[in-house]
């Protein structure tokens, strides 16, 4: 698969998708909204990749919206772009929400407006300690899209996604990680292997309990005890059934690390 704004590299079941578009800070621009969907949906029906990573070229994640798009001040072509792209950049967050394979945001330097909100609709977030993060939206005079105003509140709190999104303020990797926003924070030029060995123990173990196991976290706050407990009994007794059940028990019992099938 070639794109002329992402780059797709799978190894050793991880998929490594870099946006690639380095000279404009990695903003969404052309056809990469949609080279990412094609992409996201490439990987999460490829069988043999079972942890995903999204990161970027040069020194952003990804910026947004490139405002270049939006600055011609024609108001007819700008809803045009916008309700041209709006398929496309739903497309992508919900491929990602629905992939039964873990997604991890390797946050390489700026990550604002719907790049920021990319990075959020992941499940997990490694940050460079060169990592900000902006909901600069209303800094634009526009509302945040990608899912921000669903997964920014989940991670953050109420309170905390309201001062965020109304003041537009810029914060770094600490200020990331203190308030939940990410998981870590490593040296930048660390960022990367540790990316990438997250995603290695990830696909490592048994894709189908965390395939399950993503679903469920999903609805942590629609369930109640009772339900929760009843979708772990139900998925307990799928996994029962499976191969991979077998060969984990049978490698710890043998003292050598298990090879999962997916089965």
């Amino acid at each position: 698969m070639s794109f002329e704004h992402v780059i797709l590299d799978i190894q050793d079941h991880v998929a490594l998708i870099t946006l690639n578009r380095p000279e404009r800070m990695n903003a969404f621009g052309g056809r990469m909204r949609q080279e990412i969907v094609e992409t996201l949906e490439t990987v999460a029906s490829d069988r043999d990749v079972r942890c995903v990573v999204i990161t970027g070229a040069g020194r952003a994640f990804c910026t947004g919206g490139d405002v270049n798009e939006f600055a011609s001040g024609d108001v007819q072509a700008l809803a045009k772009t916008v309700s041209s792209e709006r398929h496309a950049m739903c497309r992508a967050v919900l491929a990602v929400n629905a992939m039964e394979k873990p997604v991890i945001a390797a946050v390489n330097g700026v990550a604002a407006g719907g790049g920021c909100n990319l990075a959020l609709a992941c499940d997990v977030r490694i940050a460079s300690d060169k990592a900000r993060f902006s909901q600069i939206f209303t800094r634009r005079g526009v509302h945040p899209d990608w899912g921000g105003i669903y997964f920014l509140p989940r991670l953050v709190g109420y309170a905390k996604a309201c001062e965020l999104i109304f003041t537009a303020e810029i914060i770094d990797a600490a200020e990331a990680l203190r308030i939940g926003l990410v998981n870590s924070v490593v040296p930048h030029d660390e960022l990367r292997g540790a990316a990438m060995a997250m995603a290695g123990r990830m696909a490592g173990n048994a894709p189908i309990p965390i395939a399950f196991a993503k679903r469920g976290l999903q609805n942590f706050q629609k369930w109640d005890l009772p339900q929760a407990l009843d979708y772990e009994a139900y998925v307990l007794e799928v996994t029962m059934k499976s191969e991979d059940i077998i060969e984990g028990f049978t490698a710890f019992l043998e003292k050598r690390e298990p090879v999962f099938r997916g089965r």
